[in-house]
């Protein structure tokens, strides 16, 4: 048994803005998502005083919902696009191809053509055909190469080796983009998302530098741009720095590389961003044990991964969890509504929830406005894709 039944709200949202969210949520029907913009808003100036150098291109993948874009783009913002589809959803808000970056290394060569043809001149790349395929489809323009880093090893949500390549073929894909009329223009890496060991990033500036100086040495080509990509954690359930202790110490990396004579500096912030302006209301389906003599519960709630909590997926992502109920509480297995046995949220780490928690008693999951509603499946078992209010 245990006390500690419930998230400490304070923790995650001033109080006004969660009985805001509550108020709005009550009396809908589950499950939802519910964003207050607001936050984001904030949240857009902190990391535009945290890195005043850094231009921002905001992950859509994270959440590409119009409220959100249109918020972004009158801030100013620029973005991280990952396909045709995002790219026809940001271009009808208005936004022109000089906010664009390309930043998926993996497209067709018809599609690096749209985007060629929309205006987009700012492409990444890790591999040689897709490098080619960027000279052919979109001549000219300027190419960034993404570099392996160690830096997903200590990141809860990390990158593997799917994207990116070792610092010697980068070097040699940047000196072919130059004789493939392209403009070798900078070096981009991601520590990994939810990446709470600052380290990670002295790490990946140092390969940077050395990228930077060998090839201004051996080959004459002065590259002017660092991507420093995403990985500034979100306040879910195992805490994390304040932004600003990530900024101080990115920017003193910085200086250490670089002196004062900096690069263009890129940041394509997502999850940071977003993930604790959302919070994801579901109603608990149903408890049961499985034995008599079992010491803990099962929880089935009408979210699961298939619904927007797919970050669960072996327990990597570990969202607070709060309910209305309050009292002594008891370690307890989440598990989603569908036919599927791999919809389990949480069995490893034990939630302790209220031990008086009942069928139809409502879960708030905080911190969920990135990376569910996207990652919703559309007709799994039937189950709609998760819904979402903006406010």
């Amino acid at each position: 048994m245990t006390d500690a039944v419930n998230a400490n709200l304070a923790d995650y949202y001033a109080d006004d803005t969660f009985q805001r969210i509550k108020a709005f949520a009550d009396g809908r029907e589950t499950p939802f998502l519910v964003v207050d913009t607001g936050t984001i808003d904030r949240q857009y100036n902190e990391l535009v005083e945290g890195f005043p150098y850094a231009k921002v291109y905001y992950a859509v993948k994270a959440n590409p919902a119009p409220q959100i874009l249109t918020l972004l783009r009158d801030k100013g913002a620029n973005f991280d696009i990952a396909s045709v589809y995002e790219l026809e959803r940001v271009m009808a808000l208005g936004v022109t191809g000089d906010r664009i970056s390309y930043g998926n290394t993996i497209k067709k060569a018809k599609d690096i053509r749209t985007f060629y043809e929309r205006g987009v001149r700012l492409f990444a790349t890790d591999s040689e055909a897709d490098l080619r395929n960027i000279a052919r489809a979109a001549p000219g323009s300027r190419v960034y190469v993404r570099i392996l880093t160690e830096g997903t090893l200590t990141a809860d949500w990390p990158l593997s080796r799917k994207f990116g390549c070792q610092t010697d073929m980068a070097m040699d894909l940047l000196i072919l983009a130059r004789d493939l009329g392209l403009v070798p223009y900078g070096v981009s890496f991601h520590v990994g998302s939810q990446q709470r060991e600052i380290g990670a990033w002295d790490a990946a500036l140092n390969k940077v530098k050395v990228i930077f100086e060998r090839l201004k040495e051996e080959d004459g080509i002065e590259l002017r741009m660092i991507n420093m990509g995403g990985g500034f954690p979100a306040n879910y359930l195992t805490r994390t720095n304040e932004l600003g202790v990530y900024a101080e110490e990115i920017a003193r990396f910085l200086r250490e590389d670089f002196g004062d004579a900096l690069p263009e500096i890129i940041i394509e912030p997502g999850r940071s961003l977003i993930a604790n302006a959302g919070v994801l209301v579901s109603e608990v389906v149903l408890i049961a044990r499985k034995s008599r003599t079992a010491l803990h519960r099962w929880v089935f709630t009408d979210v699961g991964k298939f619904s927007g909590l797919i970050e669960t997926l072996d327990e990597a992502i570990k969202f607070p969890i709060w309910t209305e109920k309050s009292g002594e509480g008891e370690d307890c297995v989440i598990a989603g509504p569908t036919c599927d046995s791999a919809d389990i949220m949480y069995e490893h780490h034990k939630y302790p929830l209220p031990l008086n928690l009942a069928i139809g008693d409502r879960m708030y999951w905080l911190s969920t406005g990135a990376y569910t509603t996207t990652y919703s499946a559309i007709e799994f078992n039937g189950f709609p894709p998760l819904a979402a209010y903006y406010l």
